[in-house]
């Protein structure tokens, strides 16, 4: 295990095998003080808070991971190759793309496409579809069913762009049935793979693009709570 890279700096703190992920370092914060036990802080270098503690008898961290493709990429590849982390499970919010997901619902991310270049680094002669672990996402279902909420399982975006300024950008992406939209999990599922490691994607819809909803910054910092205990339950 590295002693600290120039974006994790653990010192004598341990990281667990299995580490949750939300954009928000203070979400990862809400999630350490609201559901772990025997919290210790890994991480606080550049405000990315990273913390390790029990749930229900079981070691996990949490740690933010910023946003968009470019800052997951450095946090989730340092975690996985250079900290030994087995597992990262992306907690965070995205946009709804389809008429029959609403505010509040759960996706859980079968695949992710996007309209990064950061699959162009492998050198691949095609199209690469970044995949979430398979056992996680059917327990992350079972345990959906299980606390009675609302979710969807299928293609998620991971866009580069929050803002577009092409005003047509979402409509191709909606006729193929992509769920939502969120700007990470491409690039976490593409590191997860290239490292043989296991990731998956639980997202809360924050918005619709298509409807007039949204939730408020505080709802999605501290209300998204079945997100947040599936992954706790599915941890390993």
């Amino acid at each position: 295990m590295s002693k600290g890279t120039p974006h994790i700096q653990p010192k004598e703190t341990k990281i667990a095998k299995t580490v949750l992920m939300p954009g928000d370092p203070l979400r990862a914060k809400y999630i350490a003080d609201n559901y772990l036990e025997n919290v210790e802080q890994f991480n606080e270098v550049r405000n990315m808070f990273g913390y390790t503690g029990t749930y229900k008898g079981k070691e996990i961290s949490v740690m933010g991971s910023g946003m968009g493709i470019p800052s997951i990429g450095i946090y989730s590849y340092e975690l996985y190759n250079f900290f030994d982390v087995d597992t990262i499970i992306r907690v965070g919010s995205c946009g709804a793309l389809q008429e029959d997901v609403n505010v509040y619902d759960v996706i859980i991310a079968q695949g992710a496409s996007t309209n990064s270049n950061y699959v162009d680094q492998y050198n691949i002669p095609g199209h690469f579809a970044p995949l979430a672990d398979f056992d996680l996402m059917v327990k992350a279902k079972e345990k959906a069913d299980e606390l009675g909420a609302t979710s969807h399982v299928g293609n998620v975006l991971s866009s580069d762009t929050f803002y577009n300024a092409d005003e047509t950008f979402n409509d191709k992406w909606i006729e193929m049935g992509v769920l939502g939209v969120e700007m990470e999990s491409a690039g976490l599922y593409l590191n997860a793979i290239k490292a043989k490691k296991k990731a998956l994607g639980i997202f809360t819809v924050s918005d619709h693009i298509l409807r007039d909803e949204a939730t408020t910054p505080e709802e999605r910092q501290n209300s998204f709570t079945q997100m947040m205990e599936i992954a706790l339950e599915i941890a390993e």
